[in-house]
């Protein structure tokens, strides 16, 4: 944590609602989007009698939207709502465990259950039933559904908890046995899984041969399509609520809208940085109160707070790239070597990265889902060339010389990075491109603001082009546009380009960084006056 965010009181001292990180959200106790919309849409399919799977990243709101929907759903519908979170290993190593396991969370999470169906479920719970199978399971159930009064709808949370086991995919094979016979045989009007991986992707993790890898027991499920990020509007409401209790005097539009532009409305990204802003932010020593923190300053603060630390989020997705060497490699060629990746779910990378929410699909092309990931992410993968890499280091011995009064000087920064650069590598070839000169220069920067400041590579402009970098530091925004130098025609379609950025972030300064391998190049600074707007030029 920065030096200055020094804490007045802790979290224990706040009373009222609060924003909520940890579990699902209640309306009652916390803060959060107004679901009702989402619902009324999920409701339209399960009045249809569709059967589908909500799979979503880690902490995306599954098990919020879970809850609200078996609420919202009740006064219609028997809900039969479980989480296979609450079964062990063991018990799904054999049909009869299983069945039994299933039955007690019947038992215990169900209300309203015939005494008849729970005269059989006991049964089952207990081990009275020897030898016991899935098909025999299915008897009660089927019963359920023909002499309840209310159509009967079936929610399993955590069905990755499941997704080793034979067993649970044979119980698949019985919804969709069911499923088909429903005209004869009363089954589940719906069917609902929750979980991270899709439903073909369990199989894939128990027979990884390419003959299986699609032949998925429950291919009867229809598409879930309903957008569960937040919106801009989203938020505001929330923020909203927020302000009705506390009158900090925020620009709500503006807040909301800052919050959508580093987290693309990820449910908890959204959550972590009002929560910081409200109980970490608020009450330090530069933001002394909840009306100083609610500023685009102090969502900055929170930001930095955020991509530095190590939550359950972020150590489930380093997790992620360790256990697919292609899901790295796709994310690497995403952020450093400039390849456009198309958007298609034949792509097993693009996949898996889709399942695990790190990319988003922008007119066809993958991208990084939102700004706080391409940030983490950078990290990690530039961490691993800090070791050796001269010019990080280079960045490390000269770091005091670049800040003055909280204020990052960028033109110093530049000066001292051409000069490094030249040294260093000033025989490169014209093979050398953009990807690897912006690197470079990220690994020199590093250092420089590190835990002041961040450092991101803007993934969408109103026109939808890619920028290079924005430097955030203390409240201040920079713009820096590297390219290989190609000739003038090809420089001044960089500079148009970023006096495009300049008007997109409302600045009238920006710099732009030209890696030259042309013998009789110049190297230094030099500074073009267009209209109102300053382009500093560095030339490497």
């Amino acid at each position: 944590m920065a030096k200055h965010l020094v804490r007045k009181k802790e979290a224990s001292e706040l009373v009222g609602k609060i924003f909520n990180t940890e579990g699902y959200c209640d309306p009652g106790l916390h803060y959060m989007v107004d679901l009702s919309g989402r619902l009324a849409e999920i409701k339209t399919m399960v009045d249809a009698g569709k059967y589908f799977a909500i799979n979503r990243g880690r902490q995306y709101g599954k098990t919020t939207i879970l809850y609200a929907l078996a609420e919202y759903l009740r006064e219609e519908y028997l809900v039969i709502s479980l989480d296979f979170q609450g079964l062990s290993q063991a018990d799904f190593e054999t049909e009869e465990r299983f069945a039994a396991a299933f039955s007690r969370q019947m038992l215990f999470l169900a209300d309203g259950l015939p005494d008849e169906i729970v005269r059989e479920l006991t049964g089952y719970a207990e081990g009275q039933v020897k030898n016991m199978t899935l098909s025999m399971l299915f008897f009660p159930l089927a019963k359920l559904c023909r002499i309840s009064k209310k159509k009967v709808v079936l929610l399993i949370d955590e069905v990755d908890s499941a997704s080793n086991n034979q067993v649970f995919l044979d119980f698949l094979a019985q919804l969709r046995f069911y499923y088909l016979k429903r005209r004869s045989i009363p089954t589940f009007q719906t069917v609902i899984l929750a979980g991270v991986y899709d439903i073909r992707n369990l199989k894939r993790k128990i027979r990884p041969e390419d003959d299986h890898k699609e032949n998925s027991p429950w291919n009867i499920f229809a598409k879930f399509d309903i957008d569960m990020s937040f919106s801009s509007e989203d938020v505001a409401a929330m923020l909203r609520q927020y302000e009705s209790d506390y009158h900090t005097g925020m620009d709500i539009k503006e807040m909301s809208g800052a919050i959508i532009s580093y987290t693309s409305g990820y449910p908890f990204l959204v959550s972590c940085l009002c929560k910081y802003l409200d109980e970490k932010i608020a009450g330090t020593t530069k933001f002394q109160d909840k009306s100083a923190a609610w500023t685009k300053e102090g969502l900055l603060e929170a930001v930095k707070l955020l991509e530095n630390e190590s939550n359950a989020l972020f150590q489930s997705m380093k997790k992620k790239l360790n256990d697919y060497p292609e899901l790295r490699k796709c994310l690497y060629d995403l952020l450093f070597t400039g390849k456009p990746v198309l958007y298609s779910s034949m792509g097993d990378s693009v996949e898996i990265a889709a399942m695990f929410g790190f990319i988003k699909n922008q007119d066809g092309t993958a991208v990084i889902s939102n700004r706080i990931f391409e940030t983490v992410l950078y990290s990690w993968f530039m961490s691993e060339e800090y070791a050796g890499s001269r010019i990080y280091d280079a960045g490390v011995l000269g770091k005091n010389q670049f800040v003055a009064g909280g204020h990052l000087n960028v033109r110093r920064v530049l000066e001292r990075f051409v000069e490094c650069f030249d040294d260093l590598y000033g025989d490169q070839g014209e093979t050398f491109v953009e990807d690897v000169g912006r690197r470079y220069f990220m690994l020199f920067l590093k250092p420089i603001i590190n835990g002041e400041g961040n450092c991101y590579v803007e993934a969408e402009t109103r026109n939808r082009e890619r920028t290079d970098l924005v430097i955030d530091y203390h409240g201040e925004q920079f713009v820096i546009e590297c390219k290989v130098w190609r000739g003038n025609a090809y420089l001044e379609r960089g500079e148009q380009q970023l006096l495009d950025y300049l008007d997109h972030f409302h600045l009238r300064k920006g710099y732009m960084l030209s890696f030259c391998f042309n013998k009789k190049k110049k190297i230094g600074l030099q500074d073009i006056v267009i209209g109102d707007k300053v382009l500093v030029e560095a030339v490497v």
